[in-house]
């Protein structure tokens, strides 16, 4: 298990998970109970992580620089989207997997995963923004108030090992709220070959991820 991250709590990758080449973002969460006649009913609940990949600027330089469910490996091969979970109910064939002799690993639940190989980013990428959003929130009539247990995660691949989680909570956005900037993974300024991270959960209202990203361009 990593370290339980707080809000506005920033680190080190190459502190926290020396040698660290393969880094997967694992996203998290269930449906709150519904009450009453509500409960017979099971809604699809669509919640998407997408990475941004700004400039020196903070801008988004290209389309491709937005890796989401539609644009799912990065033109530099370094990002890739595990796939789109359209329900939230199963979750992702698991690329953090464990060998079946390990018998007390933790059940891992993430719906949908990232994966970054960080010596692939290209130079021109300061700033790795992940996000997730509602797909068709306002069709839906969903909000983040409708998800309890979420989370995001952070794991070394080749060594099988979470480096760090944060919890997230009502308390980190609005119950009317359809979007939520989750972290930021940003070159240090005197070592552009290190990465930090730093814990943002703000969560924004926004109708779509392209809304979402103009707050980039």
């Amino acid at each position: 298990m990593g370290i339980q991250l707080t809000t506005g709590q920033r680190f080190s990758l190459k502190k926290q998970a020396p040698g660290l080449n393969a880094l997967l973002c694992g996203l998290g969460w269930e449906l709150a109970p519904r009450k009453g006649l509500k409960k017979l009913f099971k809604p699809d609940f669509d919640l998407d992580i997408s990475v941004l990949c700004l400039n020196e600027e903070g801008k988004l330089q290209k389309n491709t620089d937005v890796v989401y469910y539609g644009n799912l490996t990065h033109p530099s091969g370094a990002i890739s989207h595990l796939g789109d979970n359209l329900t939230g109910e199963h979750t992702t064939p698991n690329a953090t997997e464990k060998h079946e002799e390990e018998e007390d690993d933790e059940e891992i639940t993430d719906k949908e995963q990232i994966l970054v190989t960080l010596p692939q980013v290209p130079k021109r990428v300061k700033k790795l923004v992940i996000v997730a959003n509602i797909y068709e929130p306002s069709a839906r009539r969903q909000n983040l108030g409708q998800v309890e247990n979420a989370y995001v995660r952070l794991v070394d691949l080749e060594h099988e090992v979470e480096i760090a989680r944060y919890n997230l909570s009502s308390d980190h956005y609005c119950s009317i709220e359809t979007g939520i900037i989750l972290a930021e993974i940003y070159r240090q300024p005197d070592n552009e070959g290190q990465w930090q991270v730093e814990v943002v959960a703000k969560g924004i209202n926004v109708g779509s991820l392209q809304e979402l990203a103009e707050q980039y361009s």
